[in-house]
């Protein structure tokens, strides 16, 4: 079994690799989803990475495009995991509405909620979220003031359902204002190779 640990700071991913992890997905404060408590973001996270491991890692968080792919290379990552992007392809099993709210969505259209509990996340930004930070802003640390916000059941609902982007919380990272289309897995994957390619041959290599 080949085992990739995710790890949101260099030194739980150190304790990763001590403990015989294949590979380390070193996931960036741009992340959806929780991104830790230390707010480093991908640009300083994979440098460090890079210098402090010896096993192969990849970049994950706030990742959507082609030039990504070879800025991750570059660092010394292996490649990208992405979750927010796949969202947004066809073969995503979600309802369209979601899919078009990631298409619609700005870069900075994405929050934190669970701050205060000590288990941050990253979520998309609609009024329900803000309801939520307005409570945990008002009783910090009270799970339960916020549960009936936050229930699974609510955003199963949305993404398998009613496709309201607005009715619950959900993760989604700074990538969504990257997105500009629904494309195939195949498509993109193939478009994002082939902007990365065309970038590390033709501006890179002229730069030499």
């Amino acid at each position: 079994m080949f085992v990739i640990h995710k790890c949101v700071a260099v030194r739980h991913a150190l304790t990763a690799q001590r403990m015989g992890a294949d590979m380390i997905s070193m996931d960036g404060f741009d992340c959806g989803g929780h991104p830790g408590e230390e707010d480093i973001g991908n640009w300083v996270l994979l440098a460090q990475a890079a210098q402090e491991l010896q096993i192969p890692f990849v970049a994950s968080g706030g990742s959507a495009t082609g030039s990504q792919l070879a800025a991750a290379l570059a660092m010394g990552a292996e490649g990208l995991n992405m979750g927010t992007r796949f969202m947004a392809t066809k073969e995503a099993p979600i309802h369209e509405g979601i899919k078009e709210a990631l298409v619609k969505a700005r870069i900075t259209d994405t929050t934190h909620v669970f701050r205060t509990l000590g288990n941050t996340e990253r979520v998309y930004k609609n009024k329900v979220v803000m309801e939520v930070r307005d409570i945990e802003a008002k009783q910090p640390g009270e799970f339960e003031a916020i549960r009936h916000l936050v229930m699974g059941e609510n955003y199963r609902k949305s993404f398998q359902e009613t496709g309201d982007a607005e009715s619950s919380v959900w993760s989604c990272g700074q990538s969504i204002g990257l997105i500009k289309d629904i494309p195939t897995c195949k498509d993109l994957l193939e478009s994002m190779v082939a902007e990365a390619e065309d970038i590390i041959r033709n501006r890179l290599m002229s730069k030499l």
